[in-house]
């Protein structure tokens, strides 16, 4: 269903235009989790799979940048028409994240 809107999304800009959309997957997905625990993120991955709910998770090469030190947050991202139930199995699941 997302990829059919992501499709019209894409072939809604005008024709012959130089300016390009940034990111059009990023549009349709809302921010489920920022940490820098990076033994969360791989828990509600696996969590979310099971229950057939697609994620993507962002900055996950900021690590090159920052030294891998770990100051920097990843995000998890979720569909938006997949985040209350997200974030649902979360807080059934035990894990009480703020966002």
């Amino acid at each position: 269903m997302w990829l059919f809107r992501l499709d019209q999304y894409l072939h809604s800009a005008v024709q012959g235009s130089t300016i390009a959309p940034a990111h059009p997957y990023i549009t349709f997905m809302k921010e489920l989790l920022r940490t820098n625990d990076i033994t969360l993120i791989p828990l509600v991955k696996t969590l979310l799979d099971a229950e057939g709910i697609m994620s993507f998770e962002m900055d996950v090469n900021m690590s090159v940048l920052e030294g891998s030190i770990g100051i920097l947050p990843r995000r998890l991202m979720v569909h938006t028409d997949q985040l209350e139930a997200a974030r649902t199995l979360l807080r059934l699941s035990g894990l009480h994240i703020e966002n």
